[in-house]
């Protein structure tokens, strides 16, 4: 055999650009799993920490792992929940409602000021969600269309609700005794555990955990909810692709304002009825928090509705130390939530600046 025909016979080593090239979609694969992790991580952590808050608080106190006790703790915080979940869509989106809390106290006080007048009360609890719709149609209009930044935009339609509020009544206002409302704060035992350690949940609580359900299914299994990703992403180029940027937008803050409506309807209801101008005042601050938290990023476009949840039961177990210690002071739990969220914040940042590199 010549020389010739020998060397075209023998295989030819690939050049250094014919191996980036066959290591380059294997790269990509892996890049992307350990991106998808990554945003997984604040999540977890959240998780760990909630998990961890609880055992601590049940070593140092007892009657932490308690059907009673864990049963108060979901029932007082179905609104919060509520809130948070709001508060994830608006965020994921890149942008704030500042106005929830506010808007919680103004629908929760016209809602039991129509009942007293004699308005059907199913009736009026459909006009407090209504109402809190027509706050996030407001702020929605605004920041599409009038390009009004949504922190100044929210933070005025949180002036003006809280405003409003406070024109309706100063004073605490009361829903009838028979009102129907007072029945979404009916005890429901599910299971009948020995002296009080009862699991006691309410139709209020049900409310937001179909809530959070509809959240799931809204934000990952329909169309909508990947534009709100996707103009949390780039809005360039969610515009680019043909995405409905602008009426996404406006519904996402009237989503967010009829949720809040809906958060007053529980807490109404959880409170035997009563309403006022205060209610709500740092409810968006826990919110936010929550969604933090649960790994939410706030620039948007990466989060989970669940993680919120996550976040949510941090602050309540939080609530529930400090209310257990007894020696701690409540001007401390404002402290410490601050504390874990500029942990969780600066989580992000690390995060964010690897998947960038």
């Amino acid at each position: 055999m010549s020389d010739a025909s020998t060397t075209r016979e023998r295989p030819t080593p690939p050049s250094a650009g014919q191996t980036a090239a066959i290591a380059t979609p294997r790269g990509t694969a892996w890049s992307r799993v350990w991106g998808r992790s990554q945003s997984l991580i604040p999540t977890l952590a959240a998780v760990v920490l909630f998990i961890s808050m609880l055992v601590y608080a049940e070593t140092a106190y007892g009657r932490v792992f308690h059907l009673g006790t864990m049963s108060s703790l979901l029932v007082s915080f179905a609104p919060t929940i509520i809130l948070a979940v709001a508060m994830t869509i608006v965020i994921l989106s890149g942008g704030i409602d500042l106005s929830v809390g506010a808007v919680v106290a103004f629908t929760s006080v016209a809602g039991v000021m129509l009942m007293s007048a004699g308005v059907n009360a199913w009736l009026a609890i459909v006009i407090m969600i209504v109402l809190g719709g027509l706050f996030g149609l407001v702020s929605g209009v605004l920041i599409q269309y009038f390009n009004v930044q949504p922190f100044i935009a929210t933070l005025a339609m949180m002036f003006l609700a809280r405003g409003l509020a406070s024109i309706l009544s100063t004073v605490p206002v009361h829903a009838p005794d028979d009102s129907p409302i007072l029945l979404l704060a009916t005890d429901f035992k599910l299971i009948d555990g020995p002296k009080t350690n009862d699991l006691v949940l309410t139709p209020g609580f049900f409310i937001a955990v179909i809530v959070v359900i509809a959240a799931v299914f809204f934000l990952h299994r329909t169309r909508t909810g990947r534009t709100i990703y996707a103009i949390g992403g780039a809005e360039s180029s969610a515009q680019l692709m043909g995405l409905p940027v602008a009426r996404t937008r406006v519904w996402i803050y009237i989503l967010s304002g009829a949720l809040a409506g809906l958060a007053a309807v529980v807490y109404t209801a959880e409170v035997g009825g009563k309403a006022q101008n205060v209610t709500g005042i740092g409810w968006e601050l826990d919110a936010i928090a929550a969604v933090v938290i649960g790994g939410t990023l706030l620039t948007g476009g990466v989060g989970y509705v669940l993680g919120s949840v996550v976040g949510t039961l941090v602050l309540a177990a939080l609530w529930m130390i400090i209310t257990k210690d007894g020696s701690i002071k409540p001007e401390y739990l404002t402290i410490i939530t601050g504390g874990i969220l500029l942990a969780f914040v600066l989580l992000q940042r690390v995060l964010t600046k690897r998947r960038s590199e």
